[in-house]
Protein backbone atom coordinates (compact mmCIF):
# COMPACT_ATOMS: atom_id res chain seq x y z
CA UNK A 1 0.00 0.00 0.00
CA UNK A 2 0.85 3.54 -1.02
CA UNK A 3 1.27 6.59 1.63
CA UNK A 4 -1.87 7.12 2.80
CA UNK A 5 -4.32 9.97 1.20
CA UNK A 6 -5.02 13.37 3.12
CA UNK A 7 -8.67 14.75 2.84
CA UNK A 8 -9.73 17.90 2.91
CA UNK A 9 -13.26 19.15 1.98
CA UNK A 10 -13.88 22.52 1.04
CA UNK A 11 -17.35 23.76 -1.53
CA UNK A 12 -16.63 26.32 -4.30
CA UNK A 13 -19.49 28.47 -5.93
CA UNK A 14 -18.68 29.92 -9.03
CA UNK A 15 -22.23 30.23 -11.06
CA UNK A 16 -23.22 27.07 -12.80
CA UNK A 17 -22.30 23.97 -11.13
CA UNK A 18 -21.66 22.42 -14.52
CA UNK A 19 -18.14 23.93 -15.58
CA UNK A 20 -17.45 25.04 -12.11
CA UNK A 21 -16.77 20.73 -11.74
CA UNK A 22 -15.80 20.66 -14.63
CA UNK A 23 -12.86 22.84 -14.20
CA UNK A 24 -12.33 21.70 -10.66
CA UNK A 25 -12.18 17.80 -11.07
CA UNK A 26 -9.19 18.83 -13.30
CA UNK A 27 -7.04 20.29 -10.49
CA UNK A 28 -3.75 19.08 -9.01
CA UNK A 29 -4.53 17.62 -5.79
CA UNK A 30 -8.43 17.46 -5.92
CA UNK A 31 -9.39 14.20 -5.43
CA UNK A 32 -13.47 14.21 -5.75
CA UNK A 33 -15.47 16.87 -6.79
CA UNK A 34 -20.25 16.35 -6.30
CA UNK A 35 -22.15 18.85 -7.86
CA UNK A 36 -24.31 20.14 -5.27
CA UNK A 37 -25.86 23.45 -2.75
CA UNK A 38 -24.15 25.01 0.11
CA UNK A 39 -26.27 27.04 2.60
CA UNK A 40 -29.76 26.72 1.86
CA UNK A 41 -32.63 26.61 4.49
CA UNK A 42 -33.75 22.69 3.27
CA UNK A 43 -33.06 19.64 2.22
CA UNK A 44 -34.67 19.07 -0.29
CA UNK A 45 -34.08 19.41 -4.13
CA UNK A 46 -37.42 20.47 -4.98
CA UNK A 47 -39.78 22.91 -3.88
CA UNK A 48 -39.40 26.69 -4.10
CA UNK A 49 -36.01 28.34 -3.79
CA UNK A 50 -34.43 28.20 -0.30
CA UNK A 51 -31.55 30.67 -0.42
CA UNK A 52 -28.90 27.75 -1.71
CA UNK A 53 -25.73 28.88 -4.14
CA UNK A 54 -25.01 26.04 -7.07
CA UNK A 55 -21.41 24.99 -5.73
CA UNK A 56 -19.03 22.08 -6.13
CA UNK A 57 -18.02 19.99 -3.20
CA UNK A 58 -14.24 19.55 -2.93
CA UNK A 59 -12.35 17.03 -1.68
CA UNK A 60 -8.55 17.42 -1.59
CA UNK A 61 -5.41 16.67 -0.69
CA UNK A 62 -4.17 19.52 1.33
CA UNK A 63 -0.99 18.43 0.91
CA UNK A 64 -1.08 18.72 -3.48
CA UNK A 65 -2.84 22.25 -2.86
CA UNK A 66 -3.97 24.22 -0.82
CA UNK A 67 -6.84 26.36 -0.15
CA UNK A 68 -5.31 29.66 -1.29
CA UNK A 69 -4.53 27.65 -4.48
CA UNK A 70 -8.04 26.49 -5.12
CA UNK A 71 -8.82 29.73 -4.68
CA UNK A 72 -6.60 31.46 -7.28
CA UNK A 73 -7.98 28.63 -9.45
CA UNK A 74 -11.26 29.86 -8.58
CA UNK A 75 -10.70 33.46 -9.77
CA UNK A 76 -9.76 31.86 -13.08
CA UNK A 77 -13.15 30.88 -13.81
CA UNK A 78 -15.11 33.19 -12.00
CA UNK A 79 -15.89 37.14 -12.16
CA UNK A 80 -14.92 37.92 -8.78
CA UNK A 81 -16.84 41.45 -8.90
CA UNK A 82 -20.02 40.23 -10.14
CA UNK A 83 -23.00 39.99 -7.42
CA UNK A 84 -25.23 37.08 -8.14
CA UNK A 85 -24.38 36.86 -11.77
CA UNK A 86 -21.52 34.72 -13.68
CA UNK A 87 -21.66 34.81 -17.28
CA UNK A 88 -24.98 34.19 -18.66
CA UNK A 89 -26.80 32.69 -15.22
CA UNK A 90 -28.08 35.65 -13.11
CA UNK A 91 -29.56 35.23 -9.64
CA UNK A 92 -28.69 34.53 -6.23
CA UNK A 93 -28.08 30.63 -6.47
CA UNK A 94 -25.27 31.81 -9.26
CA UNK A 95 -23.52 33.45 -6.51
CA UNK A 96 -19.26 32.92 -6.28
CA UNK A 97 -18.49 31.69 -2.92
CA UNK A 98 -16.36 29.76 -0.66
CA UNK A 99 -17.91 27.51 2.09
CA UNK A 100 -16.19 25.25 4.50
CA UNK A 101 -16.87 23.31 8.13
CA UNK A 102 -13.16 24.59 8.69
CA UNK A 103 -12.57 27.87 9.82
CA UNK A 104 -9.06 27.68 8.84
CA UNK A 105 -10.00 26.93 5.06
CA UNK A 106 -12.18 29.72 5.96
CA UNK A 107 -9.18 32.27 7.09
CA UNK A 108 -7.21 31.34 4.38
CA UNK A 109 -9.65 32.69 1.63
CA UNK A 110 -10.32 35.86 3.26
CA UNK A 111 -6.56 36.54 3.79
CA UNK A 112 -6.30 34.92 0.02
CA UNK A 113 -8.94 38.29 -1.43
CA UNK A 114 -7.24 40.57 1.51
CA UNK A 115 -4.12 40.19 -0.49
CA UNK A 116 -5.44 40.93 -3.45
CA UNK A 117 -4.98 44.66 -4.70
CA UNK A 118 -8.96 44.86 -6.08
CA UNK A 119 -10.21 43.23 -2.78
CA UNK A 120 -12.37 46.09 -1.55
CA UNK A 121 -14.23 45.42 -5.04
CA UNK A 122 -14.61 41.04 -4.93
CA UNK A 123 -17.82 39.84 -4.60
CA UNK A 124 -16.69 36.42 -3.25
CA UNK A 125 -18.81 35.09 -0.08
CA UNK A 126 -16.91 33.43 2.59
CA UNK A 127 -18.72 32.01 5.07
CA UNK A 128 -19.18 28.55 7.11
CA UNK A 129 -20.95 25.48 5.62
CA UNK A 130 -23.96 25.08 7.52
CA UNK A 131 -26.02 23.25 5.05
CA UNK A 132 -25.14 21.00 1.52
CA UNK A 133 -27.48 19.13 -0.67
CA UNK A 134 -26.32 16.72 -3.50
CA UNK A 135 -27.68 17.83 -7.06
CA UNK A 136 -29.88 15.35 -8.32
CA UNK A 137 -27.88 13.25 -10.65
CA UNK A 138 -28.22 14.33 -13.63
CA UNK A 139 -26.21 17.69 -12.86
CA UNK A 140 -23.06 14.98 -12.28
CA UNK A 141 -20.46 15.67 -14.15
CA UNK A 142 -23.06 16.89 -16.80
CA UNK A 143 -20.77 18.35 -19.31
CA UNK A 144 -18.61 14.94 -19.29
CA UNK A 145 -21.34 13.15 -20.34
CA UNK A 146 -23.38 15.52 -22.66
CA UNK A 147 -20.51 17.71 -24.24
CA UNK A 148 -23.02 19.21 -25.82
CA UNK A 149 -24.63 21.14 -23.12
CA UNK A 150 -23.45 24.57 -23.16
CA UNK A 151 -21.37 26.40 -20.72
CA UNK A 152 -19.96 29.84 -19.95
CA UNK A 153 -16.32 28.59 -19.73
CA UNK A 154 -14.61 28.17 -22.66
CA UNK A 155 -13.41 24.55 -23.62
CA UNK A 156 -9.50 25.78 -23.44
CA UNK A 157 -10.62 26.87 -19.61
CA UNK A 158 -12.09 23.53 -19.18
CA UNK A 159 -9.08 21.57 -19.81
CA UNK A 160 -6.63 24.09 -19.04
CA UNK A 161 -5.43 21.73 -16.30
CA UNK A 162 -6.09 18.27 -17.42
CA UNK A 163 -3.53 15.76 -17.77
CA UNK A 164 -3.01 12.67 -20.02
CA UNK A 165 -3.21 10.64 -16.22
CA UNK A 166 -6.64 8.77 -15.30
CA UNK A 167 -8.57 10.41 -13.23
CA UNK A 168 -10.10 7.13 -12.18
CA UNK A 169 -11.58 7.69 -8.70
CA UNK A 170 -13.14 11.04 -9.01
CA UNK A 171 -16.62 11.20 -8.57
Amino acid sequence: MGAEQLVEEIYLAGGCLWGVQAFTETLPGVILTEAGRANGTSQRLDGPYDGYAECVRTQFDPRLVSVEQLMAYLFEIIDPYSVNRQGPDVGQKYRTGVYSTKPAHLEAARSFIASRDDAHRIAVEVRPLVNYVRSAEEHQHRLARCPEDSCHLSADLLTKYRTDVDVVGRA
